[in-house]
């Protein structure tokens, strides 16, 4: 018998955030009004009355709000059964701040680590010192015996040679889920300079997959890439986020300015797109294809059909 698929719920908390990451899909939404505590509360109830199984909070950066751990504690209260929260880390670099936040109730936290060191993830972030506070947050978590975190990676051109050495570092904090994005240029800072921070798919692939091949090779066989056309990853379709995605979850969008019920589904219909050179090929009904923006940008001409 077939599992039902669960209801994840992804709440925007507003967009305002202490990074300013040059690639930000919402580097254009930063004056937007934040949500208020009350309005967040009742998205909670709201999120459990339509049964919601995960719901993961997200900004901006959600961590930097005095309610958060308020937001939190009222969901778990709820009885939600999985609340997680995609951040950049640097809030945790405060012990104190770490231990509220644990104790809030928190299920997860999904970090944001966009290189291996310093030089590479604080350029991106375009916020110094944000590499060492992150750095800081694990340790502080792992002190309180904190170890439900995964991670995330934008690959844009400025970092997808150092994706291999960010995957040791990822093996060195024990971070059993990582997800490598290639970087959505639909809206915001990566729309705004495409050529600077967006790179051929071609070029990005051999690194993905390296950091894939390193994490299987570290019994790390939940590491995932995302946002990729599945020619390029013929051999490792199990590590395919949307495939996953799709097969589990039901993912509504709820944000300060659109609510999204079908946020896989308009993915593909909308932003994301195959074109007449992935006819024939056999995976084609499991692949999402490529950004249109992308395609504006460089063409098809890198899509090889897996015949």
């Amino acid at each position: 018998m077939k599992e039902e698929k669960k209801l994840k719920i992804v709440l925007f908390t507003g967009y305002a955030c202490n990074n300013n990451c040059a690639f930000c899909v919402d580097a254009d939404k930063r004056a937007f009004p934040q949500k208020t505590t009350a309005g967040l509360l009742r998205e909670v109830l709201r999120a459990k009355t339509k049964g919601a199984y995960i719901l993961e909070i997200i900004g901006g950066e959600a961590t930097i709000r005095p309610d958060f751990n308020r937001v939190v504690a009222a969901a778990k209260k709820l009885g939600i059964p999985q609340v997680t929260c995609a951040t950049n880390g640097r809030v945790f670099a405060d012990p104190a701040a770490a231990r509220r936040i644990v104790r809030s109730g928190i299920d997860a936290l999904i970090f944001s680590v966009h290189g291996p060191d310093a030089r590479t993830h604080d350029a991106l972030t375009r916020a110094p010192g944000s590499f060492s506070q992150l750095k800081k947050g694990l340790k502080n978590l792992r002190a309180l015996g904190f170890e439900r975190v995964s991670g995330n990676t934008t690959v844009v051109k400025q970092n997808m040679a150092a994706l291999p050495a960010l995957a040791e570092f990822y093996i060195r904090n024990r971070v059993r889920n990582v997800e490598y994005i290639f970087v959505d240029p639909t809206y915001g800072g990566a729309k705004n300079d495409f050529k600077a921070l967006v790179p051929r798919i071609s070029k990005a692939a051999p690194y993905m997959r390296r950091a894939l091949a390193l994490g299987r090779a570290a019994g790390l066989d939940q590491w995932k890439v995302r946002y990729v056309p599945l020619c390029y990853f013929k051999d490792c379709t199990g590590q395919i986020s949307e495939i996953n995605e799709r097969g589990l979850f039901l993912t509504e969008h709820w944000a300060p300015d659109f609510v999204n019920k079908d946020a896989i589904g308009s993915r593909a219909a909308v932003s994301r797109k195959k074109t007449a050179r992935c006819r024939g090929c056999r995976l084609y009904s499991a692949c999402e294809g490529v950004w249109v923006e992308y395609l504006k940008n460089y063409g098809d001409a890198e899509l090889k059909p897996v015949i």
